[in-house]
């Protein structure tokens, strides 16, 4: 069984929304189902992976704007600030220390509801420290 973890977390690298899809299902999926979820900030920063229209004009309603490079194959090129996309990388920390955790990284847990408590009890405590 594959899964795909989609999280949001604030400018320290600390987990605010999780969500968890299988790992054949778009990125899109994950990135709607956190769209709700967003904080009040002015940047949203996300990866290749999260390049579509609609989702870079869906937090402009809340007035954040997006700063996600265009994928390859996409026709007309898309302007993003590369400065800014650098700090992306605190995503990437966050991922770094929920793998810390050994049963999140080598999957012991076969049922996704079981795993996605793991999950948010390693969010918990990565949150706190």
């Amino acid at each position: 069984m594959n899964t795909k973890l989609h999280a949001i977390c604030d400018c320290q690298g600390r987990p605010i929304d999780l969500f968890v899809t299988a790992g054949q299902v778009s990125d899109y999926i994950g990135a709607r189902a956190l769209l709700s979820g967003l904080p009040n900030v002015k940047w949203l920063l996300g990866d290749r992976g999260y390049d579509a229209d609609w989702f870079r004009e869906a937090p402009q309603d809340k007035g954040i704007r997006a700063c996600i490079p265009g994928r390859k194959q996409r026709n007309t090129p898309v302007k993003y600030d590369k400065r800014r996309y650098k700090r992306r990388s605190r995503i990437e920390i966050m991922f770094g220390r929920l793998k810390d955790w050994r049963r999140v990284a080598t999957r012991y847990d076969r049922c996704p509801k079981a795993f996605f408590s793991a999950i948010a009890l390693a969010a918990i405590v990565i949150y706190w420290l």
